[in-house]
Parts: structure tokens; C-alpha cells; sequence
């Protein structure tokens, strides 16, 4: 069993009060932004394919900064590199913003492609938030930040609509007053993570050098980037698989439920609405959901992760675009699943793999999932052009179901974490 040194519990519980605080002001400047960039996309170009791209955008940006960031975290520290994702974030956005003032859709996509660094930070957060935890309670602290990010994706979406009027108020086109607002949001996370996040979490956990744990892959002078794929063991590469596969299919239901609420008329409050609670329930439940991968088993809850996704493809695939509560209950289950398959998946990558290794893998497993999540999001836009948003749903649910499978039968082969 590994000791935990009193001073190393104090920095722990520091490092997750910062985390928390940016992950509130990283969630709502995301959530502001994602909210209306899909039906700004879709109005500016005439196409709700290019609608689709919007999110691809943001999602391939969070990708692009994600082994850049693993390698900057790996030579300085978690600090410098959550800096450079919410700075880049925040430079997106005032890109976006001018790309609205102006009615450039393509300047918007590569505005949003930039933004994608605020996502990006804020999936690397709850990986700082394992570096200094107890191995026994690693999923239950990871949750938690990734819980804190509730409170910033309730108010971000609902935020839109007022941050629209005030910039019609002082002159501005209506679209670019949510994401002037983002801007201003990831600065100040920037501030928060510079001057609280001190000491640097994973600068100290390469200090004091705990115990590892036995089911650790990798060995001395493994490969970085890409190349640390090779050295996973079958474990670490599931929990990679398993977090891009919930992440991938989130995006594509998720980017396109707005556009089909839009075929019906449905008011940018009451998207405003059915998206906050999707977000909302991607949160809510992550607590619960570490409490289960520390108490039950890393995979088992992924298995719970899979089955949540394909049943809301079948709720939200079915559903009419002017059926707002039962689009709102099957993006509430798509955000629930997506909750239980990166709290478990990012705990099981984290504990098998060595502590030199953590930022390669972790990097990996964001550039994986955000990769699979661009796909998702221009597929989808392609999908519901071409045919409609019942067969997107019906897809995405046999993409879900494979993963479902291999970890039941992992779970009966492996009953520990």
C-alpha cells in the first residue's frame, strides 16, 4: 500500500481547488462558444454541413494541441501547458469573433480550430488532478474536477443569448457577442492557473517518486508521442480506445441535435436549454461514476459507459426535431455515458502506464479522442444532409456497441480495476 506524505496530501488538495476554479471558467467559455457555433457556421455558409464542421473545428483543435501540450507538460509541468491551452482558446475566440463582425464562415472554422486549445486544457486538468492522488481514490479525484466543470457548462450556454444582446447593444453583430465573452472567460483562467497552480503537480509527483504500481507498462527510455502506442500494455490501450470511442460518438449525436432542433423552429433558448442539460448530465454524474471505477472496477464502468451511449442513440435518433424533452432525455443518457466512460477509461490509462510515461499516454489518449471526435462531428453533418438525424443516431449506437462487448468480456476475464 502507498503512503501518501502529509505534505503531498496539502499540495493535493490545493491543486484540485485550482482545478476546479478553472475548470468552472473552462466549461462555460467553452460551452458559451460550442452553444451557438454550429447554427453561426450553418447561417453564415448556407449549409448545415458546414454547420457540422464548426464543431469538427473546435474538436481537431483540441486534438492538434494535444501531444504539444503532453510534451510541454512532460519537460515543465502541468502549469505551462494548461497556459498554453486556455491562451489559445482565448485567441480563437477573438478570431471567431471577428470572423462574425465580418461574415466569414471560413475564418470562424479556423477561429474555432484555435478555441479548441480551452477544451483541450480542460480534458489535461483532470489528468492533474491523478499526479499527486491516493492510487486508492485516483477516480474519485479525477471526477471531481471533471464535475466542477458543471457549474461553467450550466451558466455557458444560457449565456449566449444575453452576451448577443449586449453586443447588438454597443454595435456588434449579435454572433459575436458569445464568443468576445469566452475570450474574456479563458483569460482569466489563464491568470488562475499562472498564480494558483503553485506548486506544479506533476513537477512534485516526479520528485518524491511513489512506489508504481505492478500493473504498470512501459520501461525505462519508452517512446513519446505517437510511438508510445507500442509500449501500452492491453489495458492502458483499452482505456485509450474506450475514452476515444464514448467521446466520438458524444460529438457526432450531440453537434447535430441543435441543426435538427433548428429544422423545426425551435428557438435558440430552447437549444440553449437542451444543451445545457446534455452538458450538465456529462458532469452531474461523474462523481458517482469515480465512486464506481475505484469501488467496482475501471472496467466495468466503461462497460456502463458503452451501454449509456447506445441507448440514448435510440432515444434522441428517434425522437422528432420539435420534441424538445425527449431530444433533452436522450442527450441527457449521451452525457451520463461520455461521463462514465472518461472517468473510468482516463483512471485505468493513468494507473497502467509508468509516471515518466503518463504524459505521453495522456496526450495520446486526448489526441485519440479528439480526433474520433472531429470525425464524429463531420460525419454526422454528412450523415443528416444526406439521409437524416434517425439514421446518425442509428449509427452512432452500433459504434457503441463493440466497446460494450469487449469490456464485458474483459470484466469476466479481469475481475480487479
Amino acid at each position: 500500500m502507498v503512503t501518501v506524505a502529509p505534505q503531498v496530501e496539502r499540495v493535493q488538495r490545493k491543486v484540485v481547488r485550482v482545478l476546479t476554479g478553472t475548470q468552472i471558467l473552462g466549461s462555460a467559455a467553452v460551452t458559451i462558444g460550442l452553444a451557438i457555433s454550429t447554427l453561426i457556421a450553418a447561417s453564415l455558409s448556407g449549409s448545415d454541413a458546414v454547420g457540422g464542421l464548426a464543431q469538427t473545428a473546435a474538436v481537431a483543435g483540441a486534438a492538434v494541441l494535444a501531444l504539444p501540450g503532453a510534451r510541454l507538460a512532460q519537460r515543465r509541468g502541468r502549469r505551462p501547458a494548461l497556459i498554453l491551452g486556455y491562451g489559445m482558446g482565448a485567441l480563437g475566440a477573438l478570431v471567431a469573433a471577428v470572423a462574425v463582425s465580418f461574415g466569414l464562415w471560413q475564418v470562424l472554422l479556423v477561429g474555432l480550430l484555435l478555441f479548441g486549445g480551452a477544451s483541450s486544457a480542460n480534458y489535461a486538468a483532470r489528468y492533474a488532478a491523478t499526479d499527486l492522488a491516493d492510487p486508492q481514490r485516483r477516480a474519485r479525484e479525477l471526477s471531481r474536477v471533471v464535475w466542477a466543470a458543471m457549474i461553467g457548462a450550466i451558466i455557458g450556454p444560457n449565456l449566449a443569448d444575453p452576451a448577443g444582446r449586449l453586443a447588438a447593444w454597443l454595435g456588434l453583430p449579435v454572433g459575436a457577442g458569445p464568443f468576445l465573452l469566452a475570450a474574456l472567460v479563458l483569460g482569466v483562467a489563464v491568470l488562475v492557473i499562472q498564480f494558483g497552480l503553485r506548486p506544479d503537480p506533476l513537477v512534485v509527483v516526479k520528485s518524491t517518486r511513489p512506489v508504481e504500481s505492478p500493473h504498470c507498462a512501459g520501461g525505462s527510455g519508452s517512446p513519446g508521442g505517437l510511438r508510445i502506442w507500442g509500449s501500452l500494455g492491453p489495458m492502458a490501450r483499452l482505456a485509450l480506445v474506450g475514452v476515444m470511442l464514448c467521446h466520438t460518438a458524444m460529438v457526432g449525436l450531440m453537434s447535430m441535435t441543435p441543426v435538427h432542433m433548428n429544422h423545426a423552429g425551435s428557438s435558440l433558448r430552447v437549444v440553449g436549454v437542451v444543451i445545457s442539460l446534455h452538458v450538465a448530465a456529462m458532469y452531474a454524474a461523474s462523481p458517482l461514476f469515480g465512486w464506481m471505477a475505484d469501488r467496482l472496477g475501471r472496467v466495468p464502468v466503461l462497460a456502463i459507459g458503452a451501454s449509456l451511449v447506445v441507448a440514448a442513440s435510440g432515444v434522441a435518433g428517434m425522437a422528432p426535431s420539435h420534441d424538445a424533452p425527449q431530444l433533452a432525455a436522450g442527450l441527457a443518457l449521451l452525457g451520463f455515458g461520455w461521463s462514465a466512460g472518461l472517468v473510468s477509461g482516463s483512471a485505468l490509462l493513468t494507473e497502467s502506464v509508468r509516471v515518466e510515461d503518463r504524459p505521453a499516454a495522456q496526450g495520446l489518449s486526448d489526441l485519440v479522442m479528439n480526433v474520433g471526435g472531429a470525425v464524429g462531428g463531420a460525419v454526422s453533418g454528412i450523415v443528416v444532409t444526406a439521409w437524416s438525424y434517425a439514421a446518425l443516431g442509428l449509427i452512432v449506437g452500433f459504434t457503441a456497441l463493440p466497446l460494450l462487448v469487449v469490456c464485458l468480456f474483459a470484466s469476466l476475464r479481469r475481475p480487479v480495476r
